[in-house]
């Protein structure tokens, strides 16, 4: 699986106004992560975005959103939304807010620490 690099350039300019952001190669796509915690991401060209347990129902309300099944299973607090959700910038910046929302309400993720070789 690959991402969409016009998505994901949409996305990383959405989240600028974010740090400290890092990107990741994850679930066959790009993850953008905020202050450690993946936030939202990108798979073909839909968008991943990590809503918590508590959005989770609302998120799977909205149109073109639907559960994220990665292995078959839904993984709850995780929605997928189609293109036509986030094609516009107000579409767009509402599922970046939903995903930024949640991760910074987490606590910040300290980096893990490498183990020293002998």
């Amino acid at each position: 699986m690959a991402y969409d690099e016009e998505v994901a350039l949409r996305v990383r300019n959405a989240l600028a106004r974010y740090t400290p952001i890092e990107e990741k190669k994850m679930f066959g796509g790009l993850a953008f992560m905020l202050r450690g915690h993946m936030c939202v991401g990108v798979i073909d060209d839909e968008l991943m975005v990590r809503v918590g347990l508590a959005g989770y129902e609302a998120a799977l309300s909205t149109p073109h959103a639907r559960e994220m099944d990665f292995t078959g299973k839904p993984l709850r607090g995780f929605v997928y939304v189609e293109k036509a959700g986030f094609n516009s910038a107000a579409g767009l910046s509402a599922w970046i807010g939903r995903g930024t929302k949640f991760v910074l309400s987490l606590p910040l993720k300290s980096s893990p620490k490498r183990k020293r070789r002998k």
